[in-house]
């Protein structure tokens, strides 16, 4: 049913005034929990006040204090407004009142947990609404306003309660926020794919572990995740109080005069004082660190897709990190080992090598172990490598796929997206293969289950099973192929496995 009552929709908390786009509904900016501001700084988030009158839906909501520039650079664009007031989303509806209730799919952005916006350009909800998806897309905490620890905050808390990641747990009130409203929407409860990149990524893994999250969502996707060990409570205990006598604040520093530091004082903070792009482990909302909890095989029984790119060490040179060097510092401590790597990669020039071991060891590994982990507590999981590149930038990207360089594939919003690349505009084959693509993570949102062991789709797409060991390369060799590859990587990352604990250090 399409008709312009539907740009008037009743939620729990009051009613909405939304717009078309084309022939979809778009709800922008829906405040899902209250102003984190004030006394509500660095509590759990709460509910919104009810309001009364229709609420203009029509623009998207501020996002948390960060970086605009770096955003603007690597973040995915201009992520907008920023303020402390930031905890809104946005809904893409393709019918309001469908015949049977619509998959919902709900996108947590990336940016290392500093940067980042749902309504940035990449993230547009509308092409995967048209295929028949609810879409939402989130902003939550950054930086430290959303992950931050002090001991002063630790007394508002009884001792197996307290809080410390407040992004993680703005995406779960944002999650019971759909459940509560999105059937007003034309969207399933009981069908919602829980979807990220980078830290969004890390995202989905954090809440596949939290005990507050479980029951929220029902599928999840993981777009390059990386493999770096969350932040130990005790560690991030330490930081704030070296982030509170940065600003000349005692040791003994109140909860009152932290809440009364400048919201924007944080966002430009450096090493050693920045936080790191991972949440905090040892809190009510994540107990146990991520890793650990899929080593053990204790996540959330519910399928997954994971992969990552071809070329995710790109990512690295922005957190300073010199491959090559890493390499030579690993060769150093081991020289057996750095000779096993030359064989298995068949690489002899230590700059591509070096490149090559930081990306699967940062990045390629995570799918491995999500698939393993999603294998031995009988869930399906389908794991996928991401090597197309755009045809007119194929010189700028020799060594394959950048970090993030697949969200505007996998949600098909390459038209939606600023021509970048010294102006080489996508191309015909560029916007095919990301419509193909599309259809992948449609399909999983859609079909996917417990009891599904193959996703359909212009090539079957497998479970993976250690015995088959199935990924699908989406794009091969930086062309528009689609095809399935046995035991990929198998014995590098056997070897990472065993490696874990000497992980890339970002």
């Amino acid at each position: 049913m399409k008709n312009e009552t539907g740009l008037r929709i009743m939620t729990a908390e009051g009613e909405l005034r939304g717009s078309m786009d084309d022939d979809l509904f778009v709800f922008k900016g829906i405040p899902y929990a209250a102003a984190p501001e004030g006394p509500l700084r660095w509590r759990s988030p709460q509910p919104v006040k009810p309001w009364q009158e229709a609420r203009d839906a029509t623009t998207f909501g501020a996002a948390s204090w960060q970086n605009r520039e770096y955003c603007l650079a690597v973040g995915g664009g201009d992520p907008g407004n920023f303020s402390e007031d930031c905890l809104y989303l946005n809904v893409w509806t393709p019918d309001i009142e469908p015949v049977k209730p619509l998959p919902v799919m709900v996108w947590l952005h990336g940016g290392g947990y500093t940067i980042g916006a749902g309504g940035l350009a990449p993230y547009n909800g509308k092409p995967l609404a048209s295929r028949g998806a609810v879409v939402v897309t989130v902003n939550y905490r950054l930086g430290h306003l959303g992950f931050f620890a002090h001991p002063a905050l630790d007394k508002e808390y009884p001792a197996n309660g307290v809080v410390n990641n407040f992004g993680l747990l703005d995406q779960i009130a944002a999650l019971q926020w759909v459940q509560r409203n999105i059937p007003a929407f034309g969207g399933d409860r009981r069908n919602v794919t829980l979807f990220g990149e980078s830290s969004g990524a890390r995202s989905v893994l954090s809440l596949c572990c939290s005990p507050l999250a479980e029951g929220l969502f029902h599928k999840g996707i993981v777009q390059s995740a990386y493999s770096l060990p969350d932040t130990p409570r005790k560690k991030a205990l330490q930081q704030g109080v070296s982030v509170a006598k940065h600003f000349g604040l005692t040791e003994n520093a109140s909860a009152e005069q932290l809440r009364d530091l400048p919201a924007d004082a944080f966002w430009s903070l450096e090493q050693p004082l920045m936080i790191g792009p991972v949440p905090i482990a040892g809190d009510a909302v994540l107990p146990k660190p991520m890793l650990e909890t899929f080593f053990a095989a204790r996540q959330h029984r519910i399928p997954l897709i994971a992969g990552s790119n071809s070329d995710e060490a790109s990512v690295l040179e922005f957190f300073g990190v010199n491959a090559t060097a890493v390499l030579h510092q690993l060769r150093d401590k081991n020289r057996m080992r750095y000779r096993l790597l030359k064989w298995l990669y068949d690489i002899h020039d230590d700059q591509r090598l070096g490149r090559a071991v930081a990306r699967d060891m940062a990045f390629s590994v995570v799918p491995w172990l999500v698939m393993r982990a999603q294998h031995n507590i009988g869930m399906p999981g389908w794991r996928y490598w991401f090597d197309y590149v755009s045809e007119n930038a194929r010189d700028l990207y020799p060594h394959g796929t950048w970090h993030g360089n697949e969200v505007p594939y996998v949600m098909n919003t390459l038209a939606q997206m600023p021509t970048a690349n010294d102006n080489r505009a996508y191309t015909a084959k560029d916007k095919a293969f990301s419509d193909r693509v599309c259809a992948y993570w449609f399909a999983f949102a859609r079909d996917a289950s417990e009891f599904k062991h193959q996703l359909e789709g212009e090539v079957p797409w497998p479970a993976w099973h250690p015995g088959e060991d199935v990924t699908l390369s989406l794009g091969d060799e930086r062309e528009d192929r689609i095809v399935l590859k046995r035991n990929f990587m198998k014995a590098r990352m056997r070897l990472f496995r065993l490696m874990m604990t000497h992980m890339v250090k970002l």
